[in-house]
């Protein structure tokens, strides 16, 4: 059973859980079309994207009727689509696309072509694929008014998408659990950097209709940005874990310094090592709970993510990764308690760069949140030398969305658990500030060591101090727990630190990464 066959199965499975039955591709209008046929190919999407960078930029924000504009989200939420008018419901086709209507945050026009051998034709507005049930009229909408985005549906699966692309360059898509979570964008310039960030945005997008026999969908896509066009093309291939072949090609209209390649999007408010917005209920919130990276050099590389009490940035300097991801390790419902919405499940996804990147860095930026409902976390590839005007930059990268990673540190053990608070030793009066941290690990060679294998904890630390070091057998997971407690100096600028346990000298598990903010000198209780 290859990896679609996997998916159809779990698609039927559905059926069977007391969700939505599925229903057969039939029945219903075809859908309109708006303007003449041209043909389309990716090589005349680069040219008009080079095209448009030679010229001034058009912002189309707010083109839209005044009623759209002052849509309630009760009232945005009233709008449907109607199933029977998805592209392709009477063909027998793998895949279906629904469209999202504008209005409330939506309001920049998103224009949507078909595609059908090598011709393009836009789809038009129809009011009556849409069923809504909202008190704001939505007046008099033109054919020609535009979308705000689409989702794909697979195997007339409708109860639960398989991706879907909205909002400026956000899409999202899932794995064998069928449950959206982080983002991907198409490109992110001067996040985390002190100065506005801008938000380039997917204006078009082309869908290629599927024969009967296909079973990867085709999309394109132009950006566009005060700062740079760009063509996207996409091949989307449902399985355990959905892949995402990404092709950009990039058109700077002017010096951009501060861009990331395969930007990753997610949440943390809540976690293990982080518990400043501990006052739920649940005992863990997130999305994604650490940053993992495999370096050019072969080095696996994992950094807990964190909710800080200010923005936080981490840059680890890499020449041609060969990976790296937002991941949600810790898949165990008990430790979220969250049956609504089941961040237990939440994909993680993989970056895979094809070809040689050159030198640059894994950027993490991590923004304070004070609730689930704000994407706190950013991840990217930035590239060395800034993008200059007039020329062409090319990335390729496979996206791999899905419970675990297409690739694994398995000669070597990972981290599962990062734990801190208050250092010192119980029933010891502490004279000084220090902080524990309990690092666990399993997999790789841990579980065949002997008792009393000489496991050493080697510990990096920027500033401060280390001591009441130890690295001791973790029966309960098959693996080793590392522990010990830092002293910051009187600064209260981020501590960078780094942990890998050795035998003899040779590493036995990931690295261990971690930035830790110091409380400020007057909030360095010793209790």
């Amino acid at each position: 059973m290859d990896r679609r066959d996997v998916l159809k199965a779990l698609v039927a499975v559905a059926g069977s859980c007391g969700l939505p039955p599925l229903v057969l591709a039939a029945g219903g209008e075809p859908t309109r079309r708006v303007g003449e046929t041209r043909p389309f190919s990716y090589a005349w999407l680069k040219g008009r994207a080079r095209h448009l960078a030679s010229q001034p930029y058009q912002d189309h924000e707010g083109e839209i009727p005044d009623s759209l504009k002052r849509l309630s989200w009760d009232d945005y939420q009233a709008i449907r689509f109607r199933q029977e008018h998805a592209l392709w419901r009477n063909q027998p086709s793998a895949f279906q696309v629904q469209l999202f209507h504008l209005g409330l945050y939506f309001l920049t026009p998103v224009h949507i072509y078909e595609v059908a051998e090598g011709q393009a034709t836009e789809v038009a507005y129809d009011p009556d694929y849409f069923a809504y049930e909202g008190e704001q009229p939505l007046g008099d909408l033109p054919e020609d008014l535009g979308f705000a985005g689409f989702r794909i549906h697979y195997h007339s699966n409708f109860a639960l998408d398989l991706a879907s692309f909205l909002g400026a360059s956000y899409f999202r898509a899932v794995g064998a659990d069928m449950q959206y979570g982080l983002s991907a964008r198409g490109l992110a310039i001067d996040t985390g950097t002190g100065r506005e960030e801008e938000f380039p945005r997917f204006s078009a997008f082309w869908l290629e209709r599927p024969s009967a026999d296909q079973q990867v969908l085709r999309v394109w896509a132009l950006l566009d940005s005060p700062s740079t066009t760009g063509a996207y093309a996409f091949t989307i291939d449902p399985g355990r874990n959905l892949v995402m072949d990404v092709d950009a090609a990039l058109y700077p209209r002017r010096e951009i310094t501060r861009v990331g390649i395969a930007p990753l999007t997610s949440m943390y408010q809540v976690g293990e090592n982080s518990r400043r917005m501990d006052y739920d209920w649940r005992p863990e919130i997130h999305d994604s709970d650490g940053l993992a990276m495999l370096t050019g050099a072969g080095e696996w590389l994992w950094r807990p993510l964190q909710n800080p009490r200010q923005l936080a940035f981490s840059s680890f300097q890499d020449d041609s990764p060969r990976g790296f991801g937002l991941l949600q390790r810790d898949r165990a419902f008990d430790h979220y308690q969250d049956d609504g919405v089941f961040y237990d499940r939440r994909p993680s996804l993989w970056v895979e760069p094809a070809g040689a990147w050159g030198r640059g860095s894994v950027d993490l930026v991590e923004i304070p949140t004070v609730d689930e409902t704000f994407d706190n976390i950013v991840a990217f590839w930035h590239p060395e030398q800034p993008l200059q005007a007039g020329r062409e930059y090319l990335f390729s990268y496979r996206l791999h969305w899905g419970e675990r990673a297409p690739v694994q540190p398995y000669e070597l053990a990972s981290v599962v658990a990062t734990r801190t608070g208050l250092g010192g030793v119980v029933g010891r009066k502490r004279e000084y500030f220090s902080w524990r941290f309990a690092v666990d690990f399993a997999g790789g060679p841990l579980r065949m060591l002997a008792k009393d294998a000489d496991v050493v904890p080697e510990i990096q630390v920027s500033r401060g101090r280390v001591e009441i070091t130890s690295a001791r057998p973790l029966a309960a997971i098959e693996g080793y727990r590392a522990m010990f407690d830092l002293v910051p100096d009187e600064s209260e600028d981020p501590i960078e630190l780094r942990l890998v346990l050795t035998l003899n000298g040779e590493a036995l598990t990931e690295t261990w990464v971690y930035q830790y903010q110091p409380p400020p000198g007057d909030q360095r209780t010793l209790y």
